[in-house]
């Protein structure tokens, strides 16, 4: 089912400079820009899927593309990028994101400065970027999670400025011909949405929002890493989460539906409730120790899947060696699978590193980020 490309020269304009957090009107101003284009007039780049490979503008990814005896082309290679629109509600703990400049936290500086370095991945070859309402550790892996940071509100009903900074992030990616995967929830954050129709308000009003917009180029996880514990709601966990898969499949308009999928963390198999209706599968390869394990484990994900003919893709790795000719992503590579980069701070380490710790510097600021847009960009071909 390949797309095509539509009306590219006729573009939504951007979005309204914030408001001040007291202005009573900034709910309604950003309701308003969304309403002033119309959304037949808006998408640039679409994404779809044919049999296990994705397309952009009805073409494979990479279309041609052999890297040592590999088959690329179809491949949606990604980075992850929670935390794009990260802000923080809890006063208690928002100073723990401070600007080593400024001493102050800003979550526009944050977007702005995430946008800017785009061009700069997509000239590299990445094709796609993992966003979550919620986003995910800033420290990386965390036992407890303090700060307040979702767009979600606790009754189902989302927040205008967070959607307006993350919608900024997504009209970019469309401009670029970049795929977004837009995550729902994260555990640790989920809680603060108070029950479970909540959930399912909060599931409904996205999927409504990213179909109005127009967008073809947004891919759906429900939730990162559906098998972890700390979820509080049933329908966020491994056995009932295909629930809400089913339920973004069923919301359309003018005949369109969004593609959806849901995670697992690192080294675990989809449910079978999720390999059965997803459109494509999300898995990690956190806790993956290496090239030969990483192989067995997309085996054993491509067995449990036997019979369906969808991607796999990895969105969330930490392992790293991309100057040794077998790593992780080398392995995903030989199996068709598409690979994704999980980079943080580590302890020690300067402003400088990691993409999902906050504050982020979102450049080719370290050596590990070198390493891997380098590696991409010699997979990928890309000049």
């Amino acid at each position: 089912m390949g797309g095509v490309s539509v009306l590219h020269g006729l573009r939504r304009p951007d979005y309204p400079a914030p408001q001040t957090p007291t202005d009573p009107m900034r709910p309604l101003l950003f309701l308003l820009a969304l309403t002033l284009a119309s959304p037949a007039l808006q998408a640039a780049t679409t994404v779809s899927i044919t049999g296990g490979d994705f397309f952009i503008h009805g073409k494979p990814t990479y279309e041609g593309r052999v890297w040592q005896g590999q088959r690329i082309e179809g491949l949606l290679l990604n980075s992850r990028m929670v935390q794009a629109s990260f802000d923080d509600r809890n006063p208690a703990t928002v100073e723990q994101w401070a600007y080593p400049d400024t001493k102050q936290w800003d979550a526009e500086r944050n977007t702005t400065e995430f946008i800017a370095q785009m061009p700069v991945w997509r000239a590299h070859g990445l094709l796609a970027i993992t966003l979550n309402l919620q986003g995910g550790s800033p420290y990386g892996y965390s036992k407890d999670q303090p700060w307040h940071n979702s767009a979600i509100n606790p009754d189902g009903t989302l927040d205008p400025a967070y959607l307006a900074r993350i919608g900024r992030v997504i009209e970019k990616a469309d401009e670029l011909g970049m795929a977004v995967i837009l995550g729902y929830f994260y555990f640790g954050q989920d809680e603060r949405v108070k029950d479970e129709a909540a959930v399912i308000r909060a599931v409904e009003a996205v999927t409504r929002w990213i179909l109005d917009q127009g967008w073809q180029h947004v891919l759906v996880e429900i939730n990162n890493e559906a098998n972890i514990k700390k979820y509080d709601h049933a329908i966020l966990k491994a056995d009932r989460v295909h629930e809400l898969i089913q339920r973004v499949q069923a919301v359309q308009k003018d005949g369109r539906r969004l593609l959806v999928s849901t995670s697992f963390g690192g080294g675990a198999v989809p449910s079978p409730g999720v390999i059965e209706c997803a459109d494509f599968l999300l898995i990690h390869g956190n806790g993956v120790k290496g090239p030969e394990a990483m192989q067995k484990f997309i085996t054993r994900v491509k067995t449990a899947a036997a019979g369906k003919s969808y991607p796999i893709v990895i969105n969330e790795d930490d392992h790293f060696d991309f100057d040794q000719p077998n790593n992780n992503f080398t392995s995903a590579i030989k199996e068709h699978v598409s690979w994704g980069y999980f980079d943080y701070r580590m302890k020690g380490e300067g402003y400088e590193e990691g993409y999902q710790s906050v504050p982020v510097n979102w450049g080719l600021s370290s050596a590990r980020k070198r390493g891997f847009f380098t590696l991409l960009k010699q997979i990928t071909g890309t000049p």
